[in-house]
């Protein structure tokens, strides 16, 4: 038995979500990235309220932890963590990368097919990483100037799946071929449920007082001295 509340907020949308043993029983979405610190806390309030949920029903929080955007990152985790301090409850971070690829692969059902989500790291630069039908890391997630040439070896041989809002760019300037497949997708809060519900079960869980966002890159503020 799980009950867990889910939290997204590493891109321009941010979402909450509540499930039950893996299965989705509600979820918000917010898109409007200048509101999420304000809408996550409402949504969060709103979503157990609507299902009729006390925090002491719940048995974990979870939340994508990144890569992403630095303020998007911080505000989910600021809040989770919160929530996890007051209600004493377990933290479980998720790979926003891999919980990308498992929207996209629960929608195609594609089990001969890898996944390639891609998150804007401005200019030419993705946030990155790639992974099989089991959701196994077959590139590890890392920061990517976008070439032509990027993905070559493994377009080659395999029907790849690009997604999220950094695969435009990179579908304008990569080489022309058939097994790569541009999909649209947005974020949710629900596509963390399989991996959330299976990181509960495994007791894997985050040291609440040390947990940071995995930002891939180090924060450069652009306000002068």
């Amino acid at each position: 038995m799980s009950l867990i509340l889910h939290i997204d907020t590493a891109t321009s949308v941010g979402s909450v979500c509540l499930s039950k043993d893996g299965q989705v029983l509600q979820t918000l979405v917010n898109d409007k990235q200048q509101d999420h610190a304000a809408s996550m806390v409402l949504f969060v309030k709103d979503i157990m309220q609507q299902q009729g949920i006390a925090p002491a029903d719940l048995d974990a929080i979870a939340v994508s932890a990144g890569p992403g955007s630095y303020t998007g990152l911080r505000v989910g985790v600021a809040t989770a963590k919160g929530l996890c301090y007051t209600w004493e409850k377990p933290l479980i971070a998720v790979s926003t990368l891999q919980m990308m690829a498992q929207g996209i692969l629960s929608r195609t059902q594609d089990v001969n097919a890898l996944y390639c989500p891609m998150l804007d790291a401005r200019r030419m630069e993705v946030y990155t990483a790639m992974y099989d039908a089991s959701l196994n890391t077959t590139i590890a997630p890392h920061a990517l100037i976008l070439t032509p040439e990027a993905f070559a070896e493994q377009i080659a041989k395999h029907k790849i799946y690009f997604f999220g809002n950094g695969s435009d760019k990179w579908q304008q300037l990569m080489l022309p071929s058939d097994n790569a497949v541009f999909v649209t997708y947005t974020l949710n809060a629900a596509d963390m449920v399989p991996l959330a519900t299976a990181a509960f079960a495994r007791k894997a869980f985050e040291d609440v007082a040390y947990f940071s966002p995995f930002y891939l890159k180090p924060f450069h503020s652009t306000m002068k001295k």
